[in-house]
């Protein structure tokens, strides 16, 4: 008789679990975009993302270099969001109407990155 021992299953297999799931419940139209979307697709997207939350830290500690990561954020979410549309399905599954959030984020960090310049400007950064 071999025994298995049970082990605690980490943070991923459940993180891993809930995402197939989701996944799952999405319509065919929808699934077909996110296995479209090739893999440099996705570094924009974090960097877009985590670049949003590092220059937010920024600014809350009032630093300078909050202004160059909006930016390096800004131009990550621009390629993200017009690169999706370029090169996966996306047009052909959400069309005009699901232009809207994609440049209401994109708004959002341009100006993000403009309002951090113009604090350094007026010396409200060190």
């Amino acid at each position: 008789m071999n025994a298995t021992a049970v082990t605690a299953r980490p943070t991923s297999f459940w993180v891993i679990a809930i995402a197939a799931l989701v996944l799952a419940t999405m319509p065919a139209e929808q699934q077909q975009v996110y296995a479209a979307t090739p893999s440099w697709l996705n570094i924009a997207f974090g960097i877009g993302v985590f670049g949003g939350v590092l220059g937010a830290i920024g600014l809350l500690l009032k630093k300078k270099w909050a202004t160059p990561v909006f930016l390096i954020s800004y131009i990550a979410v621009l390629v993200q969001m017009v690169a999706a549309y370029i090169v996966t399905p996306a047009w052909a599954v959400y069309g005009a109407a699901g232009l809207i959030m994609p440049i209401v984020i994109v708004v959002i960090s341009l100006l993000l990155w403009r309002y951090s310049a113009k604090a350094a400007a007026r010396g409200w950064l060190n």
